[in-house]
């Protein structure tokens, strides 16, 4: 029994052949509307590259431009079976390339909710690769003079203005590396010599933070220097200054920026499936309503269009049953003019002696 079997006379399967190819054309804009957030998408996780230890993020956008360019051409093909679907003398010749392009638009479906279900499963791995970009970041922040990070002082700074943030974690995580070049340090000075025995990797630790880690909305001047000690400003509580500094570490910070365009994007991408979805029925209808009506003697008469030609348990055993026979090796079969030949030789030959 045919699946979601219905009666479509010709006024109705005019319609649908009318509204498929509008919805086709939406389908199109949809398709360069997915290619425009992939883009977009990937210009974002390009920007932070530098803070950025893996790619693996960038599958998600990949998939969305790839999907997004495929569908555009895909579905300006199901636009044009549309249109041809109004002359019934040539629909015929679309019907070779039908079952392919279902293939096709199940498989772009299939990629976009996968490219959603990635932009998920894979905030671990961003947020690692974050914790491992900024921490190699802020240890090269003070290599201005060396080539290949010559820049990395100042997207550090721009990125902690841009999303109000300070270090990885937090602002202790500068407490834990030389951020200030040697270029820039008096050795002869004794704060500076203390300071660089005082561990035995020879660094000059201190207990500040760059200008970028400076909040605006604090009431107070900045400061960026002694922060843990409350004797080296007046009426200074390190524990209880908290807009002083942003207190958000980066890592997090844009992890809640990226993971926040994911649920931007998450809903687009999941209407987008759904203008597909309706495209592949509709025409599957279409498709079935045509053939029907070119078996009838009137071609005007009322056909049925329908899913699938039998139900959802039959369809997948016969299709496992087709896909077993393709694996299976085949045994070759005798053609009937050679078995007789075979046969008539066999009869003429002379006993064998024994």
């Amino acid at each position: 029994m045919a699946l979601l079997k219905m009666q479509f006379p010709l006024h109705r399967r005019v319609r649908l052949a009318q509204g498929l190819w509008l919805i086709s054309w939406v389908t199109v804009l949809a398709g360069a509307f997915t290619f425009s957030l992939g883009v977009y998408l990937k210009t974002e996780l390009l920007r932070r590259a530098e803070v950025m230890d893996n790619t693996e993020i960038h599958v998600v956008p990949n998939i969305l431009m790839l999907v997004g360019l495929a569908s555009i051409g895909n579905y300006m093909f199901a636009g044009r079976i549309c249109q041809d679907s109004l002359d019934p003398s040539r629909f015929p010749r679309w019907k070779p390339f039908l079952l392919p392009w279902f293939g096709l638009s199940m498989l772009l479906c299939a990629h976009l909710i996968s490219a959603v279900v990635l932009s998920y499963a894979l905030q671990g791995s961003l947020e690692e690769s974050l914790k491992v970009g900024l921490r190699n970041g802020i240890r090269f922040y003070r290599d201005t003079d060396v080539p290949g990070r010559c820049f990395q002082k100042e997207t550090i700074d721009r990125l902690q203005m841009d999303l109000r943030c300070c270090g990885n974690t937090n602002y202790r995580d500068w407490f834990e590396v030389q951020w200030i070049s040697s270029r820039y340090l008096d050795f002869t000075s004794k704060e500076v010599k203390d300071r660089v025995r005082s561990n035995v990797d020879g660094r000059y630790l201190m207990d500040g933070v760059p200008f970028s880690c400076c909040n605006p909305s604090s009431p107070r001047p900045c400061l960026q220097e002694h922060l843990t000690d409350n004797s080296a400003h007046f009426n200074y509580e390190h524990q209880s200054e908290e807009l002083n500094l942003y207190n958000r570490g980066c890592r997090q910070a844009l992890v809640d920026y990226y993971m926040g365009l994911m649920n931007t994007i998450g809903p687009g991408i999941l209407s987008v499936i759904s203008v597909q979805i309706t495209v592949i029925v509709s025409l599957r209808y279409l498709q079935t309503a045509m053939e029907g009506a070119a078996e009838l003697e009137n071609p005007e008469d009322e056909s049925v269009g329908y899913i699938l030609e039998k139900g959802v348990k039959e369809t997948v055993t016969d299709f496992k049953g087709a896909f077993f026979n393709l694996l299976q090796p085949g045994s070759v079969e005798v053609a009937p003019e050679a078995a007789e030949v075979e046969n008539v030789e066999k009869a003429t030959s002379p006993p064998a002696s024994s």
